[in-house]
């Protein structure tokens, strides 16, 4: 799996599928803008880093299905990277509160040098309007665990408190589609059927 992230890397481990976990060193920042440039929609950008990720790691691993995830969370015409510090989450859940965003998932996989899958799969969610002292309450409790995510909550933790409605897959929140990566491995074979 060409990803760092923890949460991905759990989720496949819940579900049986043995996996390495190889970070790709990509600059995601100049993608994005360069998508932006592009006036690519947030699916395509998705996929882009998605492949890109898969890509470089592919090349370490050429042997191996790689798979490369990516998570762009777009609110209005804006779109929100992982926050730096709790200030920051602040303001993404400030800019959030009250309104609908959508978390939107790209995922490929590399083998042998070619992209020989990918998928994009979007959740939309509504942020309640939560008071001023239930986000500060909501920092605290949660700290800077939630740095880690594009959204600045845990909707598998206390973050499901700032909801209203969800409208998607859980997995596709969390940052790893599940169902269609299994399908796939499933279909080559990778895992059994």
């Amino acid at each position: 799996m060409a990803s760092a992230s923890p949460s991905r890397s759990h989720l496949l481990e819940r579900v049986g599928v043995p996996h390495l976990r190889d970070a790709a060193d990509i600059d995601e920042d100049l993608l994005k803008r360069k998508a932006i440039g592009q006036q690519l929609s947030v699916e395509q950008a998705a996929l882009v880093l998605a492949t890109a990720k898969a890509t470089v790691v592919g090349q370490r691993h050429p042997d191996k299905f790689v798979l490369g995830a990516d998570q762009i969370l777009e609110c209005g015409s804006e779109w929100f990277d992982k926050p730096v510090d709790l200030p920051n989450a602040r303001n993404h859940l400030k800019k959030l509160r009250g309104r609908r965003h959508r978390l939107v998932n790209g995922l490929a996989i590399v083998h042998q040098g070619s992209t020989v899958w990918t998928e994009t799969a979007v959740a939309t969610l509504e942020m309640r309007e939560f008071s001023d002292s239930f986000l500060e309450d909501y920092l605290r409790r949660s700290g800077e665990k939630i740095l880690n995510s594009v959204g600045a909550y845990l909707l598998e933790a206390e973050g499901a408190q700032l909801f209203r409605t969800i409208d998607g897959d859980y997995f596709t929140i969390l940052g790893l589609p599940l169902l269609p990566v299994l399908n796939f491995l499933r279909q080559h074979n990778i895992i059994e059927a």
